[in-house]
Order: structure tokens, then C-alpha cells, then sequence
């Protein structure tokens, strides 16, 4: 699992932004915190998962994962998702999340 250079937090998370971090990395159950990740098919620009989701075996499996935002309740991440989508439409012009990532230094 990978962090976005440029971390999106929400309002509700960003007192909490190191623990919830580290509770990810170390695979520490946490209710309500959810991560938002590139979308794993092609109709849709984002996935938003629980962070206990992580800790099953398929998302233990998957290296290359790429953690863009996280938040501390689902209206929290949400906003968070929000503000990314609308980053991206501002600094492409469209819908590119890997052209974003791109311009952002992100590979």
C-alpha cells in the first residue's frame, strides 16, 4: 500500500491524521475511518472502503494500492472525495485521475 504525496484528509480526521495513519499501516481495526483509492474498474473515478476492509486478505495482496484521502466518518469522507473530484476537474479539465496524479508527482 502506497500514500498519496499529497494526502487528503477530511475536517473530521485531521486531529486524528497520524494515528489513523499508523492504526492503517499497522492493520489496527478502526470503526469509522474510511480511505479513498483510485477505482478498481473503469466506470467510476473513486472507491471509498471501510479501513477495516484493508485489513482482509485480497487488499493485504495489493502493493501497488494507492491511499489518495482518508476520513473519520462516512460524511467526512465524502466532502474528502469531493474536494479531490473537484481538484482533478480543475487542474485537467476532465476526469483523468492518472493525468492528475501525474501533474501532481505522483506515479
Amino acid at each position: 500500500m502506497h500514500w498519496y504525496k499529497y494526502l487528503y484528509v477530511g475536517e473530521r480526521a485531521k486531529s486524528r491524521r497520524f494515528s489513523i495513519i499508523q492504526n492503517i499501516r499497522h492493520g489496527r481495526f478502526q470503526p469509522g475511518v474510511y480511505v479513498i483509492v483510485p477505482a478498481a474498474g473503469s466506470s467510476n473515478i473513486l472507491d471509498i472502503l471501510p479501513a477495516s476492509e484493508l485489513l482482509g486478505e485480497y487488499y493485504k495482496k495489493q502493493e501497488s494500492l494507492l491511499v489518495l484521502g482518508i476520513g473519520a466518518s462516512y460524511d467526512d469522507v465524502l466532502e474528502t472525495a469531493g474536494r479531490i473530484v473537484s481538484d482533478l476537474y480543475r487542474e485537467t479539465g476532465g476526469f483523468d485521475l492518472k493525468r492528475f496524479l501525474e501533474l501532481n508527482g505522483q506515479r
